[in-house]
């Protein structure tokens, strides 16, 4: 793998997120799929098994992208960190039935953590990356 800092931040976040996707289901035992409540990973972060689906989904997808190119990987930090923002800011006002990913205030500062960093290598490195590139 180069050192393309899209490359680095993908492959970590991704393995992260695969590895945190894996470790909320010895949490959720006895969650509801969609409970607005869940389990606590590591003491503060509240999930439910969809919760902990969402983070394999997009753990698979910025490991897939950091292991493919510097495109892929600067590509599904800049989707997956807007979509973060956006849950990070969004979380905030989700109450009730409508919480069905069991989100709390530590969910939500560590989403908008997230964002700022994919956001931050995403956007603000690698501006000239060929489309052709596989670097």
């Amino acid at each position: 793998m180069s050192s393309s800092p899209n490359r680095i931040v993908a492959t970590i976040f991704g393995a992260v997120y695969l590895l945190v996707g894996l470790l909320g289901f010895a949490v959720t035992g006895g969650v509801g799929f969609i409970a607005n409540e869940g389990g606590l990973l590591l003491g503060i972060f509240e999930v439910n098994p969809l919760h902990n689906i969402a983070h394999l989904l997009i753990g698979a997808a910025l490991l897939v992208a950091g292991l493919a190119n510097a495109r892929a990987a600067k590509s599904v930090n800049i989707a997956v960190g807007a979509v973060y923002l956006l849950l990070g800011i969004v979380g905030f006002f989700l109450t009730g039935p409508a919480n069905i990913l069991a989100l709390n205030v530590p969910d939500h500062f560590l989403h908008l953590a997230s964002a700022v960093v994919l956001l931050g290598v995403g956007l603000g490195t690698e501006r000239n990356v060929p489309r052709t590139a596989a670097v």
